[in-house]
Parts: structure tokens; C-alpha cells; sequence
């Protein structure tokens, strides 16, 4: 396999490098950019996204393009929750709203599997969707990555 496929950091993760993988994984998340996004996840990674199951990057392309078609405004936070060797925990936050205008924020819970070049190989979340008050909104940074100096899921209480 050649370095252009692979993902650092690679697995097994110490606690630093989990956090790095988790931070990746956000700003690319960010981007909404679905082609960019799927480069992430092995050929034939499998999903499990709500009761959705997906296999492949073909599907996963498809998959996150709905997303963001239907979430407008998606701005997302991850934090690790546990890692050992090639798996990695998370719990997330993102912030979004419909077509009419109606905010949400969804949380949930992702656990990840890596194969030896750090790619995503398997991807389980939960997640749940609760309305908001567009003034009850907590992510207010331009479109894209997330600031360094802007706070994270324990900061907000979230």
C-alpha cells in the first residue's frame, strides 16, 4: 500500500494520537465535503450510521451528500471517549437546521476500527436528534474547522 493511502496516525493509538485522529476526523467532517470526507475509510468500510447500514466508499459518498443536503449549517465538535490499540470512542455534538429553518442539536456516540494504514475500516454511531432555539445554539464559527481557542463538548456542559 502506498503512503498516498495511508492515514496517520496509525494505529495502535496512545492517548495523543487518538486525540489527534479525533480532531482529523472532525475538521474533515467539517468540510462537508463528501469525496474528501470518504478518502478517510477503507475501500469497503462498513457503517452502521442510525439504522442505516452502509459498505464502501461509493455508499458513503452518497450517504454523507443526503446528510448535508437535508442538514444545513452542519458544524460538528468529537471527543474521544476511550481507545485501545486500533479502536477509538467517541462522543459528538453537531448543530444544524432544515429547510424551515428549525435547529437541532444531535448527539451521539461513534465507535471506530483502523486498519493498519489508519484508515477507517468500521464505523458504528448512535445519535440523536433534539430540537433547539436557534438563540439555545452553542457552535457559532464561520463554516469549516472548528477554531482552536473555541470550546469543546466538556467545556460547553454538553
Amino acid at each position: 500500500m502506498s503512503a498516498i493511502e495511508q492515514r496517520p496516525p496509525l494505529p495502535p493509538f496512545t492517548r495523543e494520537t487518538a486525540i489527534q485522529k479525533v480532531r482529523l476526523a472532525e475538521d474533515a467532517w467539517n468540510t462537508r465535503e463528501p469525496g474528501r470526507v470518504a478518502l478517510a475509510y477503507t475501500p469497503n468500510s462498513r457503517w452502521r450510521n442510525r439504522s442505516e447500514f452502509l459498505s464502501g466508499r461509493d455508499a458513503i459518498v452518497a450517504f454523507l451528500t443526503r446528510k448535508w443536503a437535508r442538514e444545513l449549517e452542519y458544524r460538528l465538535i468529537k471527543e474521544l471517549w476511550a481507545f485501545d490499540g486500533n479502536r477509538i470512542a467517541v462522543r459528538f455534538a453537531y448543530e444544524w437546521h432544515d429547510d424551515s429553518g428549525n435547529w437541532f442539536r444531535s448527539y451521539g456516540n461513534e465507535n471506530w476500527l483502523f486498519d493498519e494504514n489508519g484508515l477507517m475500516a468500521e464505523r458504528h454511531a448512535s445519535i440523536n436528534d433534539v430540537p433547539i432555539a436557534e438563540s439555545e445554539r452553542k457552535y457559532h464559527w464561520p463554516q469549516g474547522r472548528r477554531p482552536d481557542d473555541h470550546p469543546g463538548l466538556s467545556d460547553l456542559g454538553l
